[in-house]
């Protein structure tokens, strides 16, 4: 056995039922509780209930030793938001857990957002004990009764019902290096009441997990051959930055400023990079820029490097031709991803900073040789580099400046962008939102790339930053509403010294908003921005624009900021730029709880969706 293995410690001068109790030897809950210790989880995120009540003692058992803790959410969904945000910011694998029956159904959105979204994430789920399946036990969730077990079955990598305390320890460590390994995602244990707290089958860890879980160096060697082949045959050369390239972008952005690459950006991708990066043309897909789409078009490029991207429908701009072409190299760690786009030249499959540690490795030696031909090709470029400006590329800059009230929502993105502080992380929720931070949320003073010591040798510390979330965090795919809600505070939980934004509608916190009651529980600084206007946004103008039915989209004048309040957080109403500027950023992002700013955007600005609209067959 490893000799990391950690005990399933005990304490027992803490006061409880009885002394009987806290004697008792440990149980299935309290190992599983054991390998979230050794994988350093702070929290488990859910709801408890009777079929899950013995995690939640063994969680009890283990705050009280500095250990894994549980975060009480106010509906399971929310629990699987947080869990998503938490591992976003961290890079840890986020922990969810409910009860059997509804706790396990309304986990069930939250877990499939992370599944289409690739999100690294463990679900627990309870079932009555095994005894009582088939005889209608109260919330019975088994094949016998409403069968969770195969709800999950299609949004998750791996799921299984643990039917003996023998198998604890294997599924466990299988379900785990599931959530991690390409295609990431959720995994997820339903396991019956009485197996959970049966006792444990070992008396400690029997697996270091770290090293189950780490990451590994997969890297096609020939194909980067390949592809080094491709980049010294080709001069026009564009790079797409997808949202799995965190892990990798600092070498990303040093491949592109050695080779003087320009680069566009999926959505998900643009809080990766800095907006202000003198190679950085816009982003390519949904609310997405002229510019970018126009440095794709080029009749010059000869090759299009797609990095870490789906191919959906959202980060490929609506499967655009523009970018599935034969001028394509589709360079990503899932297999997944690789199938959609079979017209590619060339599929690099690998973890991307192997990948690009070795593109940037390569060429180094051989300019070192002929560096003055490359100097002289690079200097060409840039003399024919466009001039570019963060306005130049904005669908429409005059009102991202505009003094108008009610304020409009391009103007709120600036202000956002330029009075918070730059360690912000912002989180933009499905609708309305996404939309307006794509195109228009840009913050100020980020830095551009990491540097390498010693020229193209791989860095000291393997470059890794701290999160690979970036500084925007979207939901692609599933996208349900309220998401950004639960995953705000899920990231502030990860992370309680930088400020936390949500940026979302009022038709989310309608949805969804009651997990502000978490933020003001734990003390969380989470900053929830409302787009107020009266509407399901996204529905109101797909409407219009489509000629349909006005219909079904008006939501009542609400006064979110009275609602705050009465969840014990700050709030603020907000209704001219005047009165955002007069807000004292730098206190509210100092106050160890959450603060609410409810904005009266104007209703009658459009969001830059018309790429939706196009898929939905709209012509506009």
């Amino acid at each position: 056995m490893n000799s990391r293995r950690i005990a399933l410690a005990y304490d027992t001068s803490h006061e409880g039922p009885s002394a009987e109790t806290v004697a008792a030897p440990p149980q299935v809950a309290d190992l599983i509780v054991s390998y979230l210790e050794q994988m350093e989880i702070d929290y488990v995120f859910g709801v408890p209930g009777g079929a899950i009540e013995p995690l939640y003692n063994a969680l009890a058992r283990s705050s009280r030793r500095g250990g894994p803790r549980p975060m009480v959410a106010r509906h399971e969904a929310g629990a699987a938001f947080m869990a998503d945000g938490y591992t976003r910011e961290t890079g840890k694998i986020g922990v969810c857990c409910a009860t059997s029956g509804p706790g396990a159904t309304n986990l069930i959105t939250g877990v499939a957002c992370a599944y289409d979204n690739g999100i690294p994430m463990l679900v627990i789920t309870g079932q009555p004990s095994l005894p009582s399946f088939g005889r209608r036990a109260l919330q019975e969730s088994a094949c016998t009764g409403i069968n969770t077990l195969g709800m999950f079955r299609h949004c998750t990598r791996y799921n299984s019902l643990v039917s003996h305390p023998e198998q604890i320890e294997s599924k466990l460590i299988t379900a785990l290096q599931r959530a991690v390994r390409a295609p990431r995602g959720p995994v997820h244990l339903s396991i019956p009441l009485d197996i959970m707290k049966s006792p444990s089958p070992v008396s400690q860890a029997s697996y270091d997990i770290a090293r189950k879980i780490r990451p590994t160096s997969l890297l096609d060697a020939d194909a980067t051959d390949q592809l080094l082949e491709l980049l010294q045959q080709s001069s026009n050369i564009r790079l797409l930055i997808g949202g799995s390239c965190g892990e990798a972008i600092g070498p990303i952005l040093q491949f592109a400023v050695l080779r003087d690459i320009p680069f566009v950006t999926t959505p998900d991708g643009k809080g990766l990079i800095n907006p202000a990066h003198p190679l950085y043309r816009g982003v390519f897909g949904f609310a997405g820029h002229a510019t970018a789409k126009q440095w794709l078009n080029d009749d010059n490029v000869d090759l299009v490097l797609a990095v870490g991207t789906s191919m959906n429908e959202w980060t490929s701009s609506g499967w655009s031709d523009s970018l599935l072409n034969g001028k394509l190299v589709h360079i990503d760690e899932s297999a997944e991803h690789l199938a959609r786009s079979p017209m590619a030249k060339l599929h690099v499959r690998g973890r991307l900073l192997s990948i690009f540690d070795r593109l940037i490795e390569r060429p180094h030696i051989a300019r070192e040789n002929s560096g003055h031909e490359y100097q002289r090709h690079r200097n060409s470029r840039e003399i024919r580099a466009p001039k570019w400006s963060k306005e130049g590329m904005l669908a429409e800059p005059e009102q991202y400046v505009s003094d108008a009230t009610p304020i409009k929502p391009q103007r709120l993105m600036h202000d956002l962008g330029r009075l918070f502080p730059p360690s912000t992380r912002f989180l933009a929720d499905a609708g309305n939102s996404v939309a307006w931070s794509t195109h228009y949320l840009s913050p100020a003073d980020r830095r551009i790339s990491e540097r390498r010591l010693g020229g193209g040798s791989r860095r000291r510390d393997n470059g890794r930053r701290q999160t690979e979330g970036g500084w925007l965090r979207l939901t692609m795919d599933f996208a349900p509403m309220g998401w950004a809600i639960g995953g705000a505070v899920g990231t502030a939980a990860g992370n309680p010294d930088v400020p936390v934004v949500c940026i979302t509608g009022d038709g989310s916190l309608m949805m969804n908003g009651q997990e502000i009651s978490v933020a003001v529980a734990e003390g969380l600084t989470v900053i929830f921005v409302i787009l107020n206007d009266q509407a399901l946004g996204m529905v109101k103008h797909g409407q219009r624009l489509a000629g349909a039915e006005q219909i079904a989209f008006q939501l009542p004048l609400s006064d979110f900021a009275a609602l705050a309040r009465a969840m014990g957080a700050d709030a603020y109403t907000i209704r001219s730029p005047e009165e955002m500027e007069a807000l004292d950023i730098e206190s509210i992002c100092a106050r160890k709880g959450p603060t609410l700013i409810d904005v009266f955007i104007d209703p009658e600005e459009v969001p830059p969706m018309n790429l939706r609209m196009q898929i939905l067959g709209t012509d506009i």
